[in-house]
This record gives structure tokens, C-alpha cells and sequence, in this order.
């Protein structure tokens, strides 16, 4: 660790040279390409710059009191010791920002829910879902662009699909990919009894236009007039979008404008995170699993996370995490959730750099 660390701080030193230099903004590009790279490595360069100097109090605190006696010599060993401690959580955390970056953190992202096992009570739960999802991006002043929304005649919602902007939507939303499943007296029960529904909830990164080849000629362009749960809602014209990728079979359909050209700018966004995580998917080892493997089949035993609404209480099975804050989390107040998921991941990938 420590070698690669002395690499870095040698080449954040080396740019900041290069940079200073009369002639660095003659090619501006570079210069920008240059400042990227250094912007990248300060974190850790400034860390490593705390770390060393703590070391040197350390050593110099012990070759002190090698050299006292007495009451100065146990003063100096606290010292020691106190330094210590600070340099075995510096430590940690070099290893931290040590670990690879998801190339993909800083994106936005698609987010899809989908109503699961459960029929109108999941389709009522998959709309808290997504009143869920609209409230934290809010908070956090993400952006939020409705691509799909199949709503029902009861109030809940067959399907959604979101496209979320903003810098590091996907790092924060990405945990929440799986099975989402609720336990809760449904309106329409008389006899009280508690029922278990699913939602599948998938999250996208999203795709630049760089990351994926799309030939138009692969994609079949359908339109056909937008469908809903009735009224006004409901287009007289086609202006909704089908969207059929030959190669890979995906689909993706956008009826949420009334302008044909947005629907389909929109569908053709929502395509490419698709085939951006479908071939990432195939190319990444089974550890990085796959949009299919997130969301499971929306089978009622399968779970990420469980809304128990008699006990007011969430919990996320991947962490044993139980929080008791259901109205505020239906809300949209995730944090202290989406940060304990961050934190065992983090803990996760540590405790695998051990072991190799």
C-alpha cells in the first residue's frame, strides 16, 4: 500500500510542477486533462501528507522519551500512544481511498419500479415507492424526468420509469435495486388481515453516448396513442413511443408527453442505460450482478428491504438494519439508510483487499 502511495504523492508533487509552469495553458487541453488528474489524486496526496507527518510525531515522540526519565518520559509515551491511534485510523482511511472508484458513481441514472406479487395492493405500494423516490430526489435537487407511468384505475401504478440528473444520483440510488416487499392491512381488506405484496425496483446508470454503439437501424420505432387510467390524462393522437432493439430483444416504451419527438428522445435516453448495463452486465464478472439478478423475479420471498407498516418499521435484510421511521422514509429521508448500505460496502470491499 505504502509503495503505491509514494507513487501518488510523487505524481500529484510532478503535476503540480507541470501546471506552474509560464508555458502550462499554451496547450489547454492538456492543461485541463492535467488538472483532472491532479484534482483526482489530491484526496489521497493530502492524506498520505497527514499521515506522514503524524508518523513523524510518533517516531520522534518514542526517540524523546528513549532519551527521559520519569514523569516527561510517561508523557512522551501517552504522546506516542496517542499518535498511534490516530495513525491506525489514517491508515484506514488511505485504504478507503485506495479502493477502485465506480466508474459510474458520479452519473445519473434510470430508475424503473415495477408493481410485483400482490395485484392492486403491489401497484398501490409501487406508487409509495415512487412518491418515495420523487421526495429524496428533491431533497437532494436531483432532477427528475417521468418517461413512463402505467398508472391504475385504484390510485397505484403498474410500472415507472424515471430518468434522474444529477452528480452522483446513481451512487446514492444505487442500493435500492432489488425487491422491495410490504406488509400491510390493504384498504380494501374487511377482516384486517395483514397482506404481503412486492415491488421490483431497478436502477440504471446512465449512458453516455460514448459507452454505447447504437445503430438506428437495429431499433423499430412503434407509435400508438398513449394509454391511461381514463379522463383527460388519456392522448386522442399517437403521440407515444415504442422502442424494440432487435439484438438484444429490449424494449422500452415512453408515453408521458404529449410531443412525439420528447417521447421519443426520452425513450431513446432510457434505451441506452439499458444496453449500457445489458452489455456491462455480460462483461463483468458474477460478482457485479446483473439488472435481472438485482430485481429477482418479484417473487413475495424475495427481498432486499421490508416496509412492516403495523410496526411502523423498515428493514434491510442485506445489513439487518430495522429503522422505525415509516412516514419520514415514505417521505423521502433515506440518508441514514443509503449511508449504513455505503458504509458495509465499503466495509465489504476492505475486508476482500485483506484477503488477496
Amino acid at each position: 500500500m505504502f509503495s503505491k502511495l509514494d507513487a501518488i504523492a510523487a505524481r500529484y508533487e510532478e503535476l503540480g510542477e507541470l501546471l506552474s509552469r509560464p508555458d502550462a495553458l499554451a496547450d489547454l487541453d492538456n492543461w485541463r486533462k492535467l488538472s483532472r488528474e491532479r484534482a483526482e489524486l489530491e484526496p489521497i496526496a493530502e492524506a498520505y501528507a497527514a499521515y506522514r507527518k503524524k508518523r513523524e510525531e510518533h517516531d520522534a515522540a518514542l526517540a524523546e522519551a528513549d532519551k527521559e526519565t520519569g514523569e516527561m518520559r510517561e508523557l512522551l509515551l501517552d504522546e506516542a500512544l496517542t499518535c498511534k491511534g490516530a495513525l491506525a485510523e489514517m491508515e484506514r482511511t488511505l485504504k478507503v481511498l485506495l479502493l477502485p472508484k465506480d466508474k459510474n458513481d458520479e452519473r445519473g441514472c434510470t430508475l424503473e419500479i415495477r408493481a410485483g406479487a400482490g395485484g392492486e395492493e403491489a401497484a398501490l405500494f409501487a406508487y409509495d415507492l415512487y412518491r418515495m423516490y420523487q421526495g429524496y430526489c428533491e431533497k437532494h435537487r436531483f432532477g427528475w424526468e417521468v418517461v413512463d407511468l402505467n398508472e391504475t384505475e385504484l390510485g397505484g401504478m403498474k410500472e415507472a420509469i424515471v430518468n434522474i440528473d444529477g452528480k452522483g444520483a446513481y451512487a446514492r440510488l444505487k442500493y435500492e435495486s432489488g425487491v422491495h416487499r410490504v406488509q400491510r392491512v390493504p384498504e380494501t381488506e374487511s377482516q384486517g388481515r395483514i397482506h404481503t405484496s412486492t415491488v421490483t425496483v431497478a436502477v440504471l446508470p446512465e449512458a453516455e453516448d460514448v459507452d454505447v454503439k447504437l445503430d438506428e437501424k437495429d431499433v423499430r420505432v412503434d407509435l400508438f396513442r398513449s394509454s391511461g387510467a381514463g379522463g383527460q390524462k388519456v392522448n386522442k393522437t399517437e403521440t407515444a413511443i415504442r422502442l424494440t432493439h432487435f439484438p438484444t430483444g429490449i424494449v422500452v416504451t415512453c408515453q408521458d408527453e404529449r410531443s412525439q419527438l420528447k417521447n421519443k428522445e426520452k425513450a431513446y435516453r432510457v434505451l441506452r442505460s439499458r444496453l449500457y448495463d445489458y452489455y456491462n452486465s455480460r462483461a463483468l464478472s458474477a460478482e457485479a450482478a446483473n439488472r435481472r439478478s438485482l430485481v429477482g423475479t418479484g417473487d413475495r420471498s424475495e427481498r432486499i428491504r421490508t416496509y412492516n407498516f403495523p410496526q411502523s418499521r423498515i428493514t434491510d435484510h442485506r445489513i439487518g438494519l430495522s429503522l422505525h421511521n415509516m412516514e419520514s422514509f415514505l417521505s423521502g429521508d433515506l440518508d441514514e439508510m443509503i449511508d449504513a448500505l455505503a458504509r458495509a460496502e465499503t466495509e465489504r470491499r476492505l475486508a476482500q483487499t485483506a484477503d488477496e
